[in-house]
């Protein structure tokens, strides 16, 4: 039978960092995500296939949709194969797996180590999910939007401010991604098996975020339960920007917003941590 031993959080080291300093430690952080990844990078080379058969998938169905119509609740054909395309390109630099390591590090008994360490938990993972994501930029991200731009018709930006302001936006996507998948995380020191909360994020992530269908094709009454959620600022908002449908004082407005789910989920997911952390059971005996 499997034994398990309860450890009261342990006192983190007093003192202050400074900014330098702090930039050196989470910088560090940073690095070893990124070259823990490149020990993976040959499952890359699968993922811009995956990408691909995703997007072509997509391209298919949506030709069959728009046979018989020019425009469907603002997109037409042209418009909608760019939104599906470049939603993939920047899930493949958004995704992270924050939630799964954190579960992992649970059930090995590993995760009290990280709680001995003089940092902030949270952006001790982040920051190596960021370095993992720098990694996929350039051997997936990039990868695969040249494949896709070479095959399909995908748009350009719609203009200089567009695009800046989707760049500021995929970013923010990012930190928004690593924060909600943290914040599940935190339920694995609870729950200890997270496999079933796990599987019900991904979906409802992807359904939520836009990624799989344009939230302007919902139902009105889910559009407006949708603004008051965080998610479609993960891939609908970003595309939307780049399509240029958001222009103009809009642009600011929408990454002000999105600036402030950020730091609400961020928020969150602390709380979430203390809460969690107060006692750890560690498996094993």
């Amino acid at each position: 039978m499997m034994a398990t031993t309860e450890l009261a959080l342990p006192a983190r080291p007093q003192g202050e960092f400074s900014i330098g300093a702090l930039a050196r430690i989470y910088g560090g952080f940073l690095r070893v995500g990124f070259v823990n990844t490149m020990a993976y990078r040959l499952r890359y080379y699968t993922g811009i296939v995956t990408y691909f058969i995703y997007v072509s998938i997509y391209y298919f169905i949506w030709k069959a949709i728009y046979t018989h119509s020019a425009s469907i609740e603002g997109f037409d054909f042209s418009q909608l194969l760019t939104y599906i395309a470049i939603g993939w390109i920047i899930r493949s630099f958004y995704y992270n797996n924050i939630d799964q390591d954190m579960a992992t590090q649970v059930l090995e008994g590993k995760l009290a180590m990280d709680l001995i360490k003089p940092v902030n938990t949270q952006w001790m993972y982040i920051a190596q999910a960021l370095g993992e994501s720098v990694f996929r930029l350039t051997m997936l991200t990039v990868p695969t939007a040249v494949v896709l731009l070479l095959v399909y018709p995908v748009r350009r930006p719609a203009g200089v401010a567009s695009f800046i302001g989707f760049l500021f936006s995929v970013v923010l996507s990012f930190f928004l991604v690593a924060g909600i998948n943290f914040a599940v995380g935190t339920f694995a020191v609870r729950l200890k098996s997270i496999l079933g909360l796990l599987r019900a994020k991904y979906f409802l992530l992807e359904l939520f975020s836009g990624l799989l269908i344009p939230i302007s094709f919902f139902p009105h009454v889910f559009q407006v339960a949708f603004a008051f959620m965080p998610f479609q600022y993960i891939s609908y908002i970003p595309v939307l920007l780049y399509l240029g449908k958001i222009s103009g004082l809009g642009i600011l407005k929408a990454l002000a917003i999105q600036m402030f789910w950020v730091a609400a989920i961020v928020a969150i997911g602390h709380l979430f941590w203390t809460w969690s952390s107060r006692k750890i059971t560690i498996q094993g005996g």
